[in-house]
């Protein structure tokens, strides 16, 4: 634990995710602080049915925009994407505000509201676009979702808390100005962030090709039922997210009788268990299997709120608030971090961009439907059929689920340390490096052993773990070499026969990957494609058609 712990410290201790992660946490106080003001001044005008309808109204334009606006991130600069996102919600907040504050109609309020939720999308897909480019293990990638989801917890504290004190003394438009200079202030920590292209440019601008690239993210579901598991599993909470939108504002003002006040406070509760679920998190990196935790802490989500249906008390309440967030705060980072795993990162953004556009339905469907069974059978009743709801969309894709990583290899130290010191690897993202690690195959070679022959036809990259060869070119040997080092890219790269005799000098022990995996990784990144073809030049020059190991 204490390792995991350091590796979780060591992420967010690194400048440039130290910036990423602060202004998402920045940006999540603002998206939770101005959404439970926006539905307390909806409550105020006309109850939880009013409310239900203006997070609706608020909810169907995002989740139709999300899906499609996630593609810039797929195809420009991540993180020019990212400061576009918080400059247009800043702009989006501080509109919102002014609207409050000049006591416009209630129609067009809602209206500038909903633009403030509709670009608010952009943010976070890109932010799950970002971190594979940022991190280069498997344990790194983890990490770095345990403290997004403390960065998110800490805001859903934070936000709504500050939010609720703001309501004592004002009015909704003092939340929206506050948090709109706040997000603000995102848009300064991420500017000019030092992050890598790893986008796929292409050259394609006809509108069959621009149809293509937007429904991306679609298609990969309809090819992939483990995306679509994983996708349909986390929109799933954001239904019961979305329910608590309203019972939260319903629960303080009129089962608690506390006052609109107490609705920040209880969704500040729920940020609190969020952050305890989010350190708790740290348990998992470096872990095999995500999915045990992913199922547990989905059905933790649900649970307590059956709880407070029985014993609502201004005690009781904050506290089975605390323990729904820190089930869904688990679940998030083990989601999350798988559906990375798995998800081609062509497409990552867009991925994560469907599942914002999900969620946003998701939360509409829960709001407007928690509204619709308070009127029917009364806040009580709400709470349990909310809490009932992810067990049971859990229970149906069970088999699906547990199959994602029930086959996974355990994690080979050598070999990550290997790939990590070999510049053409080094640059991979953490999903794709883990893809690279359990395409690899391990091999023995004896003394005098030939590994590769000139003229033949490339098949393999390999990586030399110990032991020394000789690389000749027609029978002369030209080089010696000894582990660590790596040998074969040159075939690969110019689709040519060997251009070298690669022969064991000792026994030695190398790691095979072949040309498809090799080739998929290495070209599907540009910082990586570029060193293996500086590499593989440095041979050439060096070597006259040499090949030896780096």
């Amino acid at each position: 634990m204490l390792g995991r712990t350091r590796i979780a410290l060591a992420v967010a201790r690194e400048p440039t995710l130290a910036r990423i992660q602060l202004a998402f946490l920045f940006f999540n106080m603002a998206e939770h602080a101005t959404w439970v003001a926006i539905l307390v001044y909806a409550y105020d005008v006309g109850g939880a049915a009013v409310a239900g309808i203006v997070a609706t109204v608020q909810l169907i334009p995002s989740g139709l925009f999300a899906p499609f606006a996630a593609l810039a991130a797929d195809r420009y600069r991540r993180e020019l994407v990212l400061l576009g996102g918080y400059v247009a919600f800043a702009l989006a907040l501080g509109a919102t505000a002014l609207a409050l504050y000049a006591d416009a109609p209630f129609v067009p309020t809602i209206a500038v509201a909903a633009v403030a939720a509709t670009v608010l999308v952009i943010i976070r897909p890109t932010q799950a676009a970002i971190l594979p480019a940022v991190t280069h293990t498997p344990e790194e990638l983890t990490a770095a979702n345990a403290v997004s989801g403390l960065a998110e917890n800490v805001g859903v504290l934070v936000g709504p808390l500050v939010g609720g004190f703001l309501l004592i003394g004002s009015e909704p438009g003092a939340v929206f100005a506050t948090f709109a200079a706040i997000t603000a202030i995102c848009a300064g920590l991420v500017l000019a962030l030092p992050v890598q292209d790893v986008t796929a440019a292409t050259d394609e601008r006809t509108a069959a090709a621009l149809a293509r690239e937007l429904v991306g993210g679609f298609s990969t579901l309809a090819r992939s039922r483990r995306v679509l598991v994983l996708v349909v599993l986390l929109a799933s909470m954001f239904v019961v997210v979305g329910a608590l939108d309203i019972l939260v504002v319903a629960v303080a003002i009129d089962l608690l009788h506390s006052g609109s006040s107490w609705a920040g406070f209880l969704y500040a509760a729920m940020g609190f268990g969020g952050i305890l679920g989010a350190l708790a998190s740290v348990a998992l990196i470096g872990r095999r299997r995500l999915t045990p935790a992913l199922a547990t802490s989905s059905a933790v989500l649900g649970a307590p709120l059956a709880g407070l249906a029985i014993a609502p008390t201004t005690i009781s309440a904050p506290l089975l608030m605390g323990a729904s967030g820190a089930g869904r705060s688990v679940a998030s980072v083990a989601g999350r971090t798988l559906l990375q795993r798995v998800a081609p990162d062509a497409v990552l953004a867009r991925i994560f961009g469907v599942l914002e556009g999900f969620s946003m339905f998701a939360l509409a469907i829960g709001s407007i439907g928690s509204a619709a069974v308070i009127e029917t059978v009364g806040i009580p009743g709400a709470l349990v059929a909310t809490g009932v709801f992810v067990p049971a969309v859990l229970a149906a894709v069970w088999i699906e689920l547990r199959a994602i990583d029930r086959d996974a290899p355990e994690p080979d130290p050598e070999a990550l340390e290997l790939l990590l010191g070999s510049p053409i690897f080094a640059p991979l993202s953490a999903p794709t490096m883990e893809r690279v690690l359990a395409g690899l195959v391990r091999l023995q070679v004896p003394a005098g052993g030939a590994i590769i022959r000139e003229g033949e036809t490339g098949d393999r990259f390999y990586l030399l773990a110990e032991g020394e060869v000789d690389v000749s070119i027609g029978g002369r040997i030209v080089n010696h070499e000894a582990a660590p080092g790596s040998f074969g890219e040159i075939a690969l790269l110019r689709d040519v026969p060997r251009t070298a005799t690669v022969t064991a000098a000792t026994a030695v022990r190398l790691l095979a990957l072949d040309r498809g995996p090799f080739l998929e990784a290495v070209t599907g990144h540009p910082q990586s494609h570029l060193h293996a073809e500086a590499v593989a030049e440095a041979r050439l020059a060096g070597g006259g058609r040499t090949e030896p190991p780096a």
